[in-house]
């Protein structure tokens, strides 16, 4: 991870501006007839241009090898331990929405799903149902009681949902019980501490309540519950970079990957597109040093296998960039969380394209394009994700010389 003391110490409240765009699970494989990766293929003029101009590197968000989720990936763009400093889902989720989490609570994110008449997992999205149809679920999944406990359910998006649990004592070690695929049972909630146990009685008294409301509403006749925990506390932005940060996001869980880490969470509606994103950027422009700006549809088309889809949403990117260059940004990075290959469906463990744009600072590399095999070339080499922020900082000069 980054430096902490280290940062403490040696960064300034004065210098350059920086914009982070965050393309999620930007970094992706050939496919089929595709020789090129999905960022190779799209058109993207803009990102090309600044990628002659600036450099290049390949990111790991973890270790190499290691096939990051969405949380743990953004905790080390923005310089923090993911191994170290683990934060469940459920904690995003909730500090996605703005629940007022305390803390004591244990929150998890929820799904809905599709179960048979056995209780098998048929979908473990319920049919992705809308957030209209899911939303008098959440309702009558909040009225369930528990002895001992207050449960509270809220809606994040489509169908998920979250809950979190309040009482003294509560541990947030409790293993998933989505397994992953269809064709089985959601899992029991498991302690994976004898002094969670207590917590993970709650939680299946809570999903015995769940199922019984929920049996006659498929495709929305169970749930799911992953990613359970506390609020780890982190160290905030402004104390560690001496950063007045804003988020620019989209889908409440990486608000609340912001949240955590002490930015303040920028207004943007359900069905922004990135020029809107951007809009809002260049609305507080004068009021922020760094912007987070996260674009979730790479990662989602990634998830579909949708090569051509993908690529459409990073050309739509490169569309709207020249909204940001306008603001004429100290630093401008361009990177992902992690790689969501089309060919695979999924998350993977491979390196993310990286571009670094710093007019006044930084060194220009070979590079012709932005794109995986380019970047494997550059100037930045394969780097941590967490070195990203003091590279940031660095960049827009608001790092002091440490010694004399």
């Amino acid at each position: 991870m980054a430096d902490f003391k280290l940062m403490r110490q040696l960064a300034k409240s004065d210098g350059g501006k920086i914009i982070l765009l965050v393309l999620d699970g930007l970094g992706g494989l050939p496919m089929g007839e595709y020789t090129e990766t999905t960022l190779e293929y799209a058109n993207t003029p803009v990102m090309d241009d600044l990628a002659q101009e600036g450099c290049l590197g390949l990111s790991h968000p973890i270790a190499r090898g290691i096939t990051p989720g969405s949380g743990p990936a953004h905790l080390a763009l923005f310089g923090y331990d993911p191994v170290g400093t683990p934060v469940g889902r459920g904690v995003l989720s909730a500090l996605g929405i703005g629940f007022d989490l305390k803390p004591e609570d244990v929150a998890a994110r929820g799904n809905f799903c599709s179960v048979d008449a056995r209780g098998y997992i048929t979908d473990r999205r319920a049919g992705r149902i809308d957030s209209d149809v899911a939303l008098p679920l959440v309702e009558k999944l909040d009225q369930i009681n528990i002895p001992g406990v207050e449960t509270f359910v809220r809606q994040v998006k489509e169908y998920r949902f979250m809950l979190a649990l309040r009482a003294e004592g509560l541990n947030g070690a409790l293993d998933d019980t989505d397994p992953q695929v269809t064709g089985k049972p959601p899992l029991p909630a498991t302690a994976l501490e004898p002094d969670a146990e207590r917590t993970a009685e709650f939680v299946r008294a809570w999903l015995a309540e769940a199922q019984r409301v929920l049996q006659n509403d498929h495709p929305a006749n169970m749930v799911t519950l992953r990613g359970f925990g506390q609020d780890p506390i982190l160290p905030k932005f402004h104390e560690v970079y001496k950063l007045n940060a804003a988020c620019v996001a989209v889908y409440p869980m990486y608000k609340g990957v912001s949240r955590l880490v002490g930015m303040d969470v920028l207004e943007t509606g359900s069905h922004f597109t990135p020029s809107d994103e951007f809009k809002v950027v260049a609305e507080h422009w004068d009021d922020y040093d760094f912007f987070f700006v996260h674009i979730k549809p790479t990662d989602s088309r990634g998830e579909d296998g949708d090569f051509n889809a993908k690529a459409s949403v990073i050309e739509s990117v490169d569309q709207a960039l020249p909204k940001l260059l306008a603001l004429k940004p100290d630093v401008l990075l361009i990177t992902g969380d992690h790689s969501t290959p089309a060919k695979l469906r999924s998350h993977s463990w491979h390196p993310v394209p990286t571009l670094l744009s710093a007019p006044a600072s930084h060194l220009r590399d070979s590079a012709k394009r932005f794109g995986e095999r380019e970047a494997q070339r550059g100037g930045l080499g394969h780097f941590m994700a967490q070195d990203l922020m003091p590279l940031a900082l660095a960049h827009a000069l608001r790092l002091e010389k440490y010694g004399a």
